[in-house]
């Protein structure tokens, strides 16, 4: 007895599907990782791939969320830089409207720095921490998903060993039994062979072919087992493991196309706040007024002197230097006193010995032009009006608690009061002479702002006050018949200041040569190292002339010299210092 079986029968399905159905449902598959069944290695390597790419986008979108914050800081940086510094000289200068706007500009694009830090924020909570949760729930969906597969293939491999090893058992068993057969045979027809030999040799014959046939039934239930599990395998298990991981490769897809939407919509959603910046930006640039800031130089700098009135003709036939001793000294005779000032014989500018000058000016600020100390006396008259309606609003509020405590004892003692009160009180009054003494100031300062004449002028100030009457006498005594100036008077009346150490550095210097000469418009307090004062109406030499730097550089007589302001004196330059 024979049996015989290949491959093909063992492999093949015990019922093949309908051709009419696998082609109406040929697009389904197509669109199916299903028909991919053998492309078990390489779906694993192109889903792990997927999720690569997905950790580079989330890089990305980290580093970019970095470069907008770095953005964002350096504009904040560069804003901050260059915003005026309190209570500095920069922050008076943005009361122009180009700096005002510049100012504005500064503002905006610390805004505007704003915007980045949203973005970079927005990125971060929206893109890069959901991707990172959804790539580590992605990983856990994918291990899944291929653990099972494997798990499918590892089981049907499991069932085909189990139908070989039925085969081979099948297989040997019908050998064994054709033997058996063959040998009862030959038994049989031998005639020298005993009854028993024979019938033991058919018995062998039939057991052996009793387990051929049990062999035979246990290969073809093991067969049809197989059919049935590789059925499932490839048409059920193996579907619906790639099914999910194809579900999972395209939520991906999904997922990375709309991060990339949430890219684009967070830029979007900056740029109306954007473009109000730079609207303002705009709006700060056009209302720029060249006019205005012109005229507020003006009012910054002014000095609200008069423009000097014609030159009168002067006399050169008498030596100039007995005029001007003569002038000078009847303005010091008229004090009663002297008060020299020694002007440092340096050759350089003004501006060294300025910053050598660590002290403050004058409380009067007289040390300034006319109308400049003006804005400085109105500016501290407000300033303390400030104060004292402060302390005035404590003292008010003390007041009140004052009262209340009286009417209800238990929440305070109304003399634990008092004393603050009577602090405050002193203050305000303090305050209050501070402001009349400034009042006064300003008020004689804007008596002489208004044009006057020259007779005015001279009459008006404390130098008026002080020298008329001596100044007069001494012009008197001084005058000759013709109506000049004499030189042994001058020569009596002439102020000798004594040396000090400070002019005894500079004594093997040789003194600057006269260029001209000058008349003082105004009296002038040199309070500053290198300055000279003057009094109004005085005749002084002329050795330097201004720089650019507006002050001039004069000599009283041979010990005295020192800058006074450009804009207090008249200068009369020589006819060959001009051509020089």
């Amino acid at each position: 007895m024979e049996f015989s079986f290949s491959r093909r029968d063992i492999t093949r399905p015990l019922k093949q599907p309908n051709r009419s159905i696998q082609r109406t449902t040929e697009h389904t598959v197509l669109a199916s990782w299903s028909h991919l069944q053998d492309q078990f290695d390489n779906l694993e390597k192109h889903t792990q791939w997927g999720i690569d790419v997905l950790e580079k986008y989330i890089k990305f979108v980290k580093e970019r969320t970095e470069i907008e914050l770095s953005y964002a800081k350096q504009l904040r940086n560069l804003s901050k830089k260059y915003q005026p510094k309190k209570n500095s000289k920069e922050e008076e200068e943005y009361r122009y409207t180009s700096t005002k706007a510049f100012l504005a500009t500064l503002n905006e694009m610390n805004d505007y720095a704003g915007q980045h830090e949203v973005i970079s924020e927005n990125m971060t909570s929206l893109i890069t921490g959901e991707l990172t949760r959804y790539v580590q729930e992605l990983k856990q969906e994918r291990k899944s998903h291929f653990h099972d597969g494997r798990k499918a293939q590892q089981h049907i491999e499991t069932c085909w060993k189990q139908l070989e090893a039925s085969k081979r058992r099948f297989e040997r068993d019908c050998k064994e039994a054709d033997r058996a057969q063959q040998y009862f045979e030959k038994m049989d027809a031998d005639i020298n062979v005993t009854k028993a030999d024979v019938e033991k040799a058919r018995q062998q014959a039939q057991l052996r072919h009793q387990m051929a046939e049990d062999s035979k039934a246990e290969y073809c239930s093991t067969l049809q087992k197989f059919n049935s599990e590789q059925h499932d395998h490839y048409y059920t298990h193996i579907p619906n493991i790639f099914q999910k991981i194809q579900e999972m490769e395209e939520r991906r897809i999904v997922r990375i196309g709309e991060s990339m939407k949430t890219f684009a919509e967070v830029d979007r959603q900056v740029i109306p706040i954007i473009g109000k910046c730079l609207d303002e930006i705009t709006k700060a640039a056009e209302s720029i007024d060249h006019k205005n800031d012109s005229q507020m130089v003006i009012e910054a700098f002014k000095s609200g002197f008069e423009p000097p009135g014609d030159v009168d003709f002067e006399d050169f036939t008498q030596p100039m230097k007995r005029t001007v001793s003569e002038s000078s000294l009847s303005n010091s005779r008229g004090d009663g006193k002297s008060e020299p000032k020694f002007g440092g014989k340096s050759k350089g500018k003004l501006w060294p010995f300025i910053k050598k000058n660590k002290g403050a000016g004058p409380e009067d600020f007289s040390n300034l032009p006319p109308e400049q100390r003006r804005k400085k006396l109105q500016q501290k008259v407000d300033e303390l009006n400030k104060d004292i309606q402060k302390e005035m609003d404590q003292r008010d509020a003390l007041t009140k608690m004052k009262d209340v405590y009286i009417k209800n004892p238990q929440m305070g003692d109304p003399a634990s009061v008092d004393h603050r009160l009577a602090e405050l009180g002193q203050n305000i009054e303090k305050l209050r002479l501070e402001v009349q003494k400034f009042e006064g100031w300003l008020a004689e300062v804007e008596g002489r702002l208004p044009m006057r004449t020259e007779q005015a002028r001279r009459q008006s100030g404390l130098y008026e006050a002080q020298n008329t009457s001596a100044v007069n006498s001494c012009a008197q005594d001084r005058e000759s018949p013709d109506g000049s100036y004499t030189e042994e008077q001058s020569q009596e009346t002439e102020m000798k200041v004594p040396a000090t150490d400070f002019d005894d550095e500079f004594d093997d210097e040789e003194p600057l040569p006269t260029i001209g000469t000058c008349k003082a418009l105004y009296t002038f307090e040199g309070q500053n190292e290198g300055t000279i004062s003057v009094a109004e109406g005085e005749m002084l030499y002329v050795i330097e002339e201004d720089k650019g730097d507006g002050w001039t550089r004069i000599r009283r007589n041979e010990d005295e010299e020192g800058y006074v302001p450009t804009s207090y004196v008249e200068v009369y330059l020589d006819k060959n210092a001009k051509d020089s």
